[in-house]
């Protein structure tokens, strides 16, 4: 690996503190007291349970939030240093660990480009990090003190090929059970294992997240009982459900007023559709060697078949924007504008926050209804899009192989 250059490297953090300047202190200075830093709360509030010995399931955040812990036991026991400082530092110290993860994620997904520009690759990590701030995924993560960042971290590392030299010994699977022990969305990695045949990631993932999960029974028996027996099957827990916040296609469905059996059978096909193209893409990266796809798939899939996806959810997008932009528009005689602009369509699109638009077209009562209905449901409409460039991406990247390499690119078989 090229040594860092000093110079480079300072300026790389220069502009990403410049770049990121403003969002942070949207969110970290300027945002309202009652607002601040819910999710840190949260988890500030499972760890003080734990240490109180109260009800981890049962407890609220401060008014005027009132916000529940929906996350697995373990989570609660691993908040429990946030219980021996000050909220406010627990706030700050959560947003520099998650800057920091997603300087990491850049350094990692953008490997390509970063190999390309050289002695610059701290300058293009750094913009091109502090530039995901200004979405509304990356950025939301920042707004609520998210955890996001880390779980996609964690997934892109156990996904990479080849394997960092100190994680040569973990084998595959196990950062995604962790991942999975904390939140239970990255379990969509376990089913893309067991579609593609990958027998040993995905018993190393369900393994080391059935570990995880014995062990925090052990240390909180109680607990356990109630997130499993319960709190896990009541999706109340996590806010309204029809909101327009929640832009899964299931919440689409509640805002079009359905419900009960009418609600499962319009969600059924959308499941099986989109699940099917999805893992389909995530297989096809695979079988390129092109991780950084796989892992944008995969990643997307959760957004897309979950019951309740926050748009924060797509902290996924800092990995599909590479993945699209694939392994050729590196070369800078000949760039691939496709590409780019296709890319170009994913960042813009959530730079802007739509549904938030559509909230105050409805609230305005402004002509026509509908303008504001469908910015309501931008996100979920994002997302499709998002799947349909990223297919798009893959199958461009068989035929850039083929033209390329044929006698160097072999199919990496699963």
């Amino acid at each position: 690996m090229r040594r860092l250059s000093r110079p480079h490297l300072i300026l790389g953090v220069v502009l990403f503190v410049l770049v990121a300047a403003w969002p942070v202190a949207k969110f970290l200075v300027f945002f309202p007291q009652d607002q601040w830093q819910v999710d840190v709360q949260v988890y500030r509030e499972g760890g003080l349970s734990v240490l109180q010995g109260r009800d981890i399931y049962a407890q609220m955040t401060q008014p005027p939030q009132l916000l529940p812990f929906t996350y697995p036991p373990i989570a609660a026991f691993l908040s429990v240093p946030l219980a021996f400082v000050p909220f406010e530092v627990a706030a700050w110290g959560w947003t520099i660990a998650q800057l920091a993860a997603d300087v990491a994620i850049v350094w990692f997904a953008w490997y390509r480009l970063r190999e390309r520009v050289g002695v610059w690759a701290p300058v293009l990590v750094g913009v091109v990090a502090a530039g995901f701030l200004w979405t509304q995924p990356v950025g939301d993560g920042i707004r609520f003190a998210q955890v996001n960042a880390f779980l996609v971290l964690a997934c892109l590392l156990d996904l990479q090929r080849p394997r960092q030299r100190w994680l040569m010994t973990v084998p595959p699977g196990v950062l995604v059970g962790l991942a999975m022990a904390i939140k239970l969305t990255p379990g969509v990695f376990v089913i893309h294992y067991l579609v593609g045949k990958r027998w040993r990631e995905a018993g190393w993932a369900i393994g080391t997240a059935t570990f995880v999960s014995l062990a925090a029974w052990f240390l909180l028996p109680q607990a356990s009982f109630a997130f499993w027996g319960g709190a896990l099957s009541d999706p109340t827990r996590l806010g309204p459900n029809e909101g327009s916040a929640n832009q899964a296609f299931r919440a689409t469905l509640l805002r079009r007023g359905l419900d009960g059996p009418e609600l499962l059978l319009a969600w059924a096909p959308w499941l099986l559709v989109v699940g099917v193209a999805v893992y389909w893409v995530a297989r096809r990266a695979h079988r390129q060697g092109d991780w950084v796809a796989e892992v944008a798939a995969v990643g997307l899939a959760g957004f897309l078949l979950s019951p309740v996806s926050w748009v924060h959810h797509l902290h996924w997008i800092m990995v599909i924007v590479p993945a699209i932009l694939g392994p050729y528009v590196v070369h800078w005689r000949r760039p691939d504008w496709p590409r780019v602009a296709a890319a170009a369509v994913v960042v813009a699109w959530f730079v802007c926050t739509l549904p938030f638009w559509g909230v105050l077209w409805v609230r305005a009562d402004r002509d026509p209804r509908w303008v504001g209905d469908l910015l309501q449901e931008g996100n979920v409409i994002g997302s499709v899009v998002v799947l349909v460039l990223l297919a798009w991406a893959v199958r461009r990247s068989d035929r850039e192989m083929t033209a390329a390499e044929p006698e160097a690119a072999p199919r990496v078989t699963p």
